[in-house]
C-alpha cells in the first residue's frame, strides 16, 4: 500500500484521468489511421456474429479469472496492479468503469490488432511484435514491468485469437469487456469514503 506522506506518484484526479484516457484513445486512432491510409496493407475486419461474440466474452472470462489468480499468487504483479489501479482507478467513479472499457478497448485493438498485425505482415512475427508493443504500452516505469509482462501476455493472446480468426471484433469484445467488468469489480471492492 502506497504510503500518502512517501506517494510514488502525484495522485490524479478524474478529470485528468479522463482526460488523459480521451486524448490516448485519439491519439492511437490517429496513428492507426495515418498507418493505414500510408501502408499497403488492409484492416483486419470487423465481422459480427453471435460465434464471435461468445468468444470475446470467454476470451474476456479467462483473461479476468487469470488476472485475479495471478494476483493472487504473484506479490511483484500484485504491487504493480495495485499501483496502476490506485493511480487509474481510484479518482474515476463508477460510470466511468464504461468509458474505461470502450476507450481503450476500441483504440488499442485498432492500433495493435487491426493495424499492426497486417502491417507486421499477419504471422506470428507480426503478433509478436504487436504483443510486446501493447506490454510496452502499459509500463509507467521500470518497477511496473510486471504489469508490462502481463499486458504483454495479454496481447499475445489478444493477437494469438485474431491471427486465428481473422475478425478484429473478438479482441475488441474482450478487451472493452476485460477492461469493463475488471475496473467495476474493483471499484465495487474499494471502500466508499472518498
Amino acid at each position: 500500500m502506497t504510503n500518502p506522506n512517501n506517494s510514488e506518484f502525484e495522485p490524479l484526479t478524474r478529470p485528468q484521468v479522463l482526460t488523459i484516457m480521451g486524448i490516448t484513445a485519439i491519439l492511437l486512432l490517429i496513428i492507426a489511421k495515418v498507418w493505414q491510409y500510408f501502408g499497403s496493407f488492409s484492416l483486419l475486419p470487423i465481422r459480427f456474429s453471435l460465434e464471435a461474440c461468445l468468444i470475446g466474452f470467454g476470451i474476456a472470462a479467462f483473461i479476468i479469472t487469470t488476472s485475479s489468480i495471478i494476483y493472487q499468487i504473484w506479490p511483484a504483479y500484485r504491487r504493480s496492479a495495485h499501483y496502476y489501479l490506485d493511480l487509474v482507478l481510484k479518482p474515476l467513479a463508477l460510470p466511468d468503469t464504461i468509458w474505461l472499457g470502450l476507450l481503450p478497448g476500441l483504440s488499442e485493438e485498432l492500433l495493435f490488432r487491426g493495424v499492426m498485425i497486417p502491417a507486421f505482415g499477419s504471422g506470428i512475427p507480426a503478433v509478436l511484435i504487436s504483443s510486446v508493443l501493447f506490454g510496452v504500452l502499459h509500463l509507467s516505469g521500470a518497477q511496473q514491468w510486471p504489469y508490462g509482462v502481463w499486458a504483454t501476455t495479454v496481447g499475445l493472446m489478444l493477437g494469438g485469437i485474431t491471427f486465428v480468426t481473422g475478425n478484429l471484433l473478438i479482441p475488441i469484445i474482450a478487451h472493452i469487456l476485460t477492461n469493463f467488468v475488471s475496473s467495476l469489480m474493483w471499484k465495487l471492492q474499494q471502500p466508499q469514503n472518498h
